[in-house]
C-alpha cells in the first residue's frame, strides 16, 4: 500500500512540477535555451537536478521544491541584467571567442588553448559544408562552443546554378597528415606511399611530419598544409 501510494505521489509530482518547469524556463528566456553559455548551462543543470529530486523522492517537500525553482528562475534573471549592466563581469562569466582559422591556415597555439582537437574542428567545418581548410578565410569557437565560419570573398555568395554553370566533380581533401601524425589508411587509398609523401614535404623544406599540423591532397592532385609554427600576425582581435 505504501509503495502504491508513493508512485501516485510520483506521478502527481510529475503533473504539478512539469508545467511549472516549463513556466519557469520560458521566463528565463530563450537565451537560456538556444545558446547555453556556462552560467545557463549551470543554471539548467541545477534545476534539472532540483525537479528529478523533487519526483524520484516522495519524501521531499514538494513546496520547497517549488521555492528552489523560483529563486534559481530569480537569480538567474539578476545574474542577466548585472551582465547587461556591467560587460566586465560578463566576461569573467562566460568563455571569450576564439580564432581557431585564418587566411586558410589553423592556429595551432589557439587550439590548444582551447582544448579543440583537429578532428573536433574538421568535424564542424563539415557540418557548415566546409571541405577546403585554404578556401576559410576565419573561423571562430564562439562561447557557447559553436563555430562560425567566414569563407573567402571568391568562395561565397554566388553558386555555379547563379551562373548557370555545369557541376564538376567536387573537390574535397583527403586528410593525410593530422597533428604530425601520417594517416597511411587514407594515404593508400590515395595510391600514394610514405616515400611519395617525404618527397612532397622535402620540396616544401619539410623535413619533419611531426611540424605538420594538418596536411590534405585533393582532388585537384593538390597538397595543403597547415603547420604547427605557422605564424598570423594580423590575426583579428574578436570579443563578445
Amino acid at each position: 500500500m505504501e509503495i502504491f501510494m508513493d508512485s501516485v505521489k510520483v506521478i502527481g509530482r510529475i503533473i504539478t512540477i512539469l508545467p511549472f518547469m516549463l513556466f519557469i524556463t520560458l521566463y528565463m528566456g530563450k537565451r537560456s535555451i538556444g545558446e547555453l553559455p556556462v552560467f545557463d548551462f549551470l543554471v539548467i543543470l541545477v534545476l534539472g537536478a532540483v525537479v528529478g529530486a523533487d519526483i524520484a523522492d516522495p519524501n521531499i517537500n514538494h513546496i520547497h521544491t517549488i521555492v528552489a525553482m523560483i529563486m534559481i528562475a530569480l537569480l538567474q534573471k539578476l545574474i542577466v541584467y548585472l551582465k547587461m549592466k556591467n560587460r566586465k563581469l560578463g566576461k569573467i562569466m562566460t568563455f571569450e571567442p576564439a580564432v581557431v582559422i585564418y587566411n586558410g591556415q589553423f592556429l595551432y597555439e589557439k587550439m590548444k588553448k582551447e582544448k579543440y582537437a583537429i578532428d573536433n574542428i574538421l568535424q564542424m567545418l563539415r557540418d557548415k559544408n566546409v571541405y577546403n581548410i585554404e578556401d576559410v578565410e576565419i573561423a571562430i569557437i564562439e562561447a557557447n562552443g559553436d563555430l562560425s565560419v567566414k569563407m573567402i570573398p571568391s568562395k561565397e555568395g554566388v553558386t555555379r546554378e547563379d551562373l548557370k554553370i555545369e557541376g564538376e566533380t567536387a573537390n574535397f581533401e583527403i586528410p593525410i597528415i593530422l597533428d604530425g601524425e601520417i594517416q597511411l589508411d587514407l594515404l593508400r587509398w590515395l595510391n600514394k606511399n610514405e616515400l611519395w609523401l617525404e618527397e612532397m614535404l622535402a620540396k616544401r623544406d619539410i623535413t619533419d611530419v611531426k611540424t605538420v599540423f594538418y596536411g590534405a591532397y585533393n582532388r585537384k592532385g593538390e597538397l595543403f598544409l597547415s603547420l604547427k609554427n605557422g605564424t598570423n600576425p594580423d590575426i583579428p582581435p574578436i570579443a563578445h
